[in-house]
């Protein structure tokens, strides 16, 4: 049995107090300021698990269809690109960071569209990381192609990663609770063109007015998917990290989960909303 103060210390968000806390719980901190900045400041090997959904870089002055409507893409300055040598660099550079603040028992997932999660993939791989799966999710409610010259995207790709390969695998996944929601069958990490797969697959419509109510975020996930993330690769008590927290969806579903967590963001209008939802959720 584990002592008093180990158990505390487990509980214990203490550690990232001295870094600019806009919001703070008793499960939770939401800290204002560049991610690569902040997680160069937290301990190596405190984190359980990360989730992470980067800048996809596509506020390119296209336009896309929103709500039946033709409405441009450009999210902020802060998704734009600034060419592909300069946006591989920054991707291996907080991708460093996180390896670093993970335990070796830690996971990270990293969610990306075609557009990036190749670069992604292979700053991954430069840096020592154990790719576990790449996970396919299908939307069924993704906006239509307006330009009608290519299929309609309707899926994300999200890495789950290891920190490093050893001779085990010391990652937390709660394989026979994904088994059993998947109906007694292995769960896969696609959504299959046919009917066959059974159970509960990775069909998980984008977030609707209900998760929206409080604020929004433009490129908010769902609290399905993170669900699933989390049940699966943590257990309570856990410390989830998330560096570009946006709407706080992660955040949500960790402090909903019993596990702890840190929110990392340059602006303070989403840690504001987080901090709203997480209050929400526990009124």
């Amino acid at each position: 049995m584990q002592s008093r103060s180990r158990l505390e210390q487990r509980d214990s968000l203490a550690f990232v107090d001295s870094l600019p806390v806009r919001h703070e719980g008793d499960r939770f901190r939401l800290l204002s300021g560049d991610s690569l900045e902040l997680l160069e400041r937290m301990p190596a090997a405190s984190v359980d698990l990360v989730f992470a959904d980067p800048p996809y870089n596509l506020s390119n002055g296209g336009t896309t269809c929103q709500a039946g409507r033709r409405v441009s893409v450009n999210k902020g300055a802060w998704d734009a690109s600034l060419g592909l040598a300069e946006d591989h660099g920054f991707h291996r550079r907080w991708l460093a960071a996180c390896r670093r603040v993970l335990k070796p028992s830690g996971t990270i997932w990293v969610s990306g569209t075609q557009h990036v999660i190749f670069s992604l993939g292979f700053a991954m791989q430069e840096l020592g990381y154990h790719l576990l799966n790449t996970v396919t999710w299908f939307k069924p409610n993704a906006s239509p192609n307006l330009a009608c010259r290519f299929f309609t995207h309707s899926t994300e790709l999200v890495i789950w990663a290891a920190p490093a390969r050893g001779k085990q695998l010391l990652h937390t996944f709660n394989y026979p609770q994904m088994k059993a929601q998947n109906g007694g069958k292995q769960m896969r990490d696609m959504w299959p063109l046919s009917d066959d797969g059974g159970g509960v697959l990775w069909d998980l419509a984008a977030p609707g007015k209900r998760e929206k109510a409080l604020g929004r975020h433009p490129t908010q996930k769902p609290i399905a998917l993170l669900d699933r993330i989390i049940a699966a690769s943590s257990n309570p008590g856990d410390l989830v990290l998330d560096p570009f927290n946006g709407s706080g969806t992660t955040g949500v579903v960790a402090v909903g989960r019993g596990r702890r967590y840190v929110g990392i963001d340059l602006d303070p209008t989403y840690l504001d909303l987080t901090e709203r939802r997480i209050a929400a959720t526990r009124a």
